[in-house]
């Protein structure tokens, strides 16, 4: 799961305020000296091709095709429900502040007073509130145009386990909202740092795949915060991750042991230090890094494997806000030596299908699982 990484506005985009965003696409045409030879292999050139009703050339590779988001919105964990086979028809709830009535239920809950209760990106908010925040102690509370509620905290004024306590319980109050983060950060005035201690308190979704895959014996593993995103359901392990870097190290040990199941991971820099800050170059320098990493990684697959590289939406660093961007998706398959153009597909529920298909018992799912497909 590359987050973030949308290859054109989808059909609804105009809805959005999106129509004309195009996140690979366009650092692509910002950075043109960018090398990514492996994603152009299986299929990345044929992807933005699909995306805009072109005519698409059949991968060196593996198979391409793009989809389409059914759900309403466009934050991670619609995204990522839907990929699991969750459609929803009523997108989570967003706030430009938060009700009194719900900041009252929180911090009588949690024994604390907020500042903030604002809109504002992760940066800025530290260099409005950071100060204050370290004078009195108060956690700073905000959102974005996502589904978020974020508290913020430095880590030597509020300790990581009193802030997880406080998002446990705005968890508890925080109803409709998709995501309550804690947001812990450390650093002085003027240099504020975002730790790498985020953790996500999320809904827990409808019944997904990753149950179904549970409930047959097929375990599920959740690298970088997959297990956040899914509140736990339907993952046996969890490995969470610093950095992309970190998570495809983690992708890599666990594929090395040859242990069978699903191995379900999302690489969030992408999104969160570059789409969000409208960071082209930073973007375009971690696609390289994948790339790069792709490139070994890809030398490990064996034929009976299935490997489905994805995005959950788009967060184009050219457009204008800090805001996620409704894009279409690419779905790189590589599995049995396939080769060939899957098109451009209705609902990210495809992969959700694919992954049934894959493990389901005419496929003798337990057979291969004990085999080590994965």
């Amino acid at each position: 799961m590359l987050d973030s990484a949308g290859v054109g506005h989808a059909p609804d985009a105009d809805a959005y305020g999106d129509e004309g965003a195009n996140t690979l696409g366009h650092i692509l045409q910002v950075s043109p000296e960018l090398r990514l030879p492996h994603l152009r292999r299986i299929g990345l050139d044929s992807a933005l091709a699909l995306s805009a009703g072109e005519p698409a050339a059949t991968p060196e590779t593996g198979s391409v095709g793009v989809m389409s988001e059914l759900s309403a919105g466009k934050d991670t964990t619609t995204g990522h429900w839907e990929l699991a086979g969750v459609v929803l028809k009523e997108p989570f709830r967003t706030f430009e502040s938060f009700p009194a009535e719900m900041v009252k239920a929180i911090e009588a809950a949690a024994g604390v007073r907020f500042i903030g209760n604002v809109t504002a990106s992760g940066t800025d908010i530290l260099a409005r509130l950071g100060e204050q925040h370290v004078r009195t102690g108060n956690p700073i509370l905000y959102t974005s145009a996502d589904s978020v509620l974020q508290i913020a905290a430095h880590e030597q004024v509020v300790p990581l386990p009193r802030l997880y306590e406080i998002c446990k319980a705005a968890r508890e109050h925080a109803e409709g909202v998709g995501r309550v983060i804690a947001r812990p950060f450390s650093g002085t005035n003027g240099a504020w740092t975002r730790t790498a201690n985020r953790h996500d308190f999320s809904l827990t979704p409808p019944r997904t795949v990753l149950n179904a895959l549970e409930e047959s014996g097929i375990p599920v593993t959740g690298i970088g915060k997959i297990s956040d995103i899914f509140a736990g359901s339907g993952i046996r392990e969890s490995y969470p991750t610093t950095s992309n870097r970190h998570g495809m190290e983690v992708i890599q040990k666990l594929w090395d042991t040859g242990k069978g199941g699903l191995y379900f991971a999302n690489l969030v820099d992408f999104d969160m230090l570059f789409g969000h800050r409208r960071d082209v170059g930073g973007y375009a320098s971690a696609l390289e890094e994948f790339d790069l990493w792709l490139g070994g990684f890809m030398k490990t697959i064996r034929e009976g494997d299935l490997v489905i590289i994805t995005a959950d939406h788009g967060n184009d660093p050219t457009w204008s806000g800090t805001d996620h961007t409704r894009e279409k998706v690419p779905v790189f398959e590589l599995h049995a030596g396939m080769n060939n153009v899957l098109g451009d597909i209705r609902g990210f529920g495809y992969v959700a299908s694919r992954i049934t298909g894959y493990f389901q018992p005419g496929n003798d799912s337990r057979a291969a699982a004990s085999a080590g497909y994965r």
